[in-house]
């Protein structure tokens, strides 16, 4: 890389973080006296569009809409003010329309000034514009996926069953409808819609049920491609791995033959896999938000590398050690799951950065961390790339609002420990990063094999299991190698995060995170950290041996579950169940103290605590 280019990484890298301040900055509209007048404006104008009260915390609702992009507190506000199901899902899509525009023209901002100063080469200029390009188009696309499967599809399967996953799972496979791997095996993904026939369903790729915006994708793929032919690279020589990189994008767009799908998106993965330069394309790669057949979502992003370049040899080291001494204790003898495990944790690449551009799917939400590719075919000839946006979070964490409802459930004491962290000691708290979350990307790598998560997911819950194992193997691994200094950070972090999930019961495409709490809060209880008596939560943080002992019981006999490729339900049931549509807590002390919260959540959860000043933070 040439002196200058790695001087304009540096240069861009900048204008993001400055961007991310500057956004972080509305808040100040809840919590100061001295705020920019155009930003309320801005946000009181969208409140009166979707027929919210101008209130305060109407406005920490939307800003959580537009900054956090996370939609919960606004649907709770509609909620509150008496809105019905209709309303709020036209709202939902109101406010995707309004939070794609407002950061189609932040991106247009950037590329311009990048334009400007002229940064990076043409070759990478012209990529992150065409970028943007297939981004727009995409995200026009996402109203009608997310209409078409999310609002219309998926009412009507529950409907029809009756709101019984498991009805909906048997009809799709026994009806043919999921797609398949090359093997002929049914796929764990589906890039393909359902579509509604007298006295069934059928499906159909992407490029069949939106043909319109597959040919717009088309269109601009190549265009960009002709022009990135035209021009050089000679900064990391990967100008033959991104065209055949966007060039499999476009013919996995296209293709129209539902048995090629998941074959052509391998594809994509595994040119993407090539690309190694600290400018990141993401793809379509998760499928969260469709419970039933796994339609990929339209994920669209640039990523940029930090370019001093950290990395997170220490967890890498802590969890290689920690899957060893699990395995070695396990009953089972799948030592092909061990070497493809063990190569794959030393083929990661790892990129800690922050996010350029997103588009489409990515307004509804953005990663705190990922790894990827989820193919495992792909993953056990290439390996994975994870990622990790530690700067934006702490960003995101010091210009959130201080709640009210953080103060009435953790109390003074512990906030004020969870405040120094974030804003007076930045090294610790990236410490805690690599642990919690670095850690937790890499232990979704672990107990995989190529037909894991289809064995596991004959229920269609599958994720709501995938999600504490990879967070408790990053825990695991770090109680197995200690550092005194993270110990009481690591186990507040863990239960504020836990306590906190239970905002999303309701949320159904966050259900595997919303789950996920619900398994630590067993053990957090069980272990003795936590107790409720019905009005306050007590926290005891000496009681962290006990439950250290907890999830390295309950983390064996999952990493047993894996290995056995059993139904990931057999273990879910052991904490939650699904009653009326929404898992509740199978422990009744967990249950009263879920009720408590969500209450709470309800009534306060976007009030403004009142009894202390982010200024005296910020000194």
């Amino acid at each position: 890389m040439k002196k200058r280019f790695e001087n304009d990484l540096k240069r861009v890298y900048a204008l993001l973080e400055e961007r991310q301040k500057q956004l972080g900055a509305y808040f100040s509209i809840v919590e100061s006296q001295t705020y920019d007048k155009a930003v309320e404006a801005f946000i009181d104008a969208f409140l009166e569009e979707i027929e919210l009260s101008l209130i305060r915390e109407n406005r920490v609702a939307i800003l959580t809409r537009l900054i956090n992009l996370r939609d919960e507190q606004m649907v709770q506000a509609l909620e509150k003010e008496g809105k019905d199901a209709l309303f709020i899902t036209e709202a939902k899509e109101k406010a995707y329309l309004w939070v794609s525009d407002f950061y189609l023209k932040e991106h247009e901002r950037l590329l311009a000034q990048i334009e400007v100063e002229q940064l990076l080469c043409p070759f990478y200029r012209r990529l992150l514009r065409g970028v943007h390009e297939v981004g727009v188009v995409l995200s026009l696309w996402q109203s009608a996926w997310t209409e078409h499967i999310i609002n219309t599809i998926n009412p009507l399967l529950e409907l029809e069953y009756d709101h019984d996953e498991a009805k909906i799972m048997a009809m799709l496979h026994e009806k043919g409808l999921f797609d398949v791997e090359p093997s002929g095996k049914i796929g764990d993904r589906s890039y393909s819609v359902l579509e509604k026939l007298q006295g069934g369903y059928e499906a159909k790729a992407y490029a069949l049920a939106f043909p319109t915006h597959v040919l717009h994708v088309k269109n601009v793929l190549e265009a960009l491609v002709e022009d990135l032919s035209r021009l050089e690279e000679d900064n990391f020589g990967q100008k033959e791995a991104y065209i055949a990189y966007f060039n499999a994008i476009k013919e996995a767009f296209v293709e129209e033959d539902r048995a090629k799908l998941i074959g052509k998106w391998a594809q994509v993965d595994r040119t993407w896999m090539a690309i190694t330069s600290p400018i990141q394309v993401g793809h379509p790669l998760e499928y969260y938000e469709d419970h039933y057949k796994k339609a990929v979502a339209l994920e669209w992003d640039v990523r940029l590398s930090n370019p001093l370049m950290k990395d997170a040899t220490k967890t890498l080291v802590r969890i290689e050690k920690m899957f060893e001494a699990v395995f070695e204790k396990s009953a089972h003898t799948s030592l092909h799951v061990k070497e493809n495990v063990l190569l794959n944790l030393k083929r990661v690449q790892l990129y800690i950065g922050r996010p350029a551009l997103f588009y489409a799917a990515e307004f509804n939400g953005l990663f705190s961390a990922q790894v990827v590719p989820n193919d495992e075919t792909v993953t056990k000839e290439c390996g994975k790339k994870i990622f990790a946006f530690a700067d934006n979070i702490l960003d995101s964490l010091r210009a959130k609002p201080f709640l009210k409802i953080h103060h009435e459930v953790f109390g003074k004491a512990f906030m004020d420990a969870e405040r120094e962290l974030v804003f007076h000691q930045p090294s610790l708290w990236h410490q805690v990063y690599e642990v919690s979350t670095i850690g937790h990307e890499f232990g979704h790598i672990l107990w995989m094999d190529g037909d894991t998560e289809t064995f596991m997911n004959q229920s269609g819950v599958f994720k709501n299991i995938e999600e504490f194992k990879a967070t408790t193997g990053g825990l695991v691994a770090f109680f197995m190698d200690e550092d005194e200094a993270l110990k009481e950070p690591l186990l507040r972090d863990t239960l504020k995060r836990a306590v906190g999930l239970i905002g999303w019961m309701k949320t159904g495409e966050v259900e595997p995170y919303y789950c996920e709490g619900l398994i630590h809060l067993h053990g957090l209880f069980q272990s003795g950290v936590l107790d409720f008596d019905g009005k306050k939560l007590s926290i005891h943080l000496d009681a962290y041996d006990s439950l250290k002992a907890w999830y390295l019981q309950t983390y064996s006999a999952l990493a047993e579950q894996y290995l056995s490729k059993k139904d990931a339900k057999l273990f879910l049931e052991r904490f939650t169940c699904k009653k009326e549509g929404v898992y509740v807590p199978n422990d009744a002390r967990v249950a009263s103290f879920v009720n408590y919260y969500w209450a709470l959540h309800q009534s306060m959860g976007r009030e403004i605590d009142e009894s202390v000043k982010r200024e005296d933070w910020l000194l």
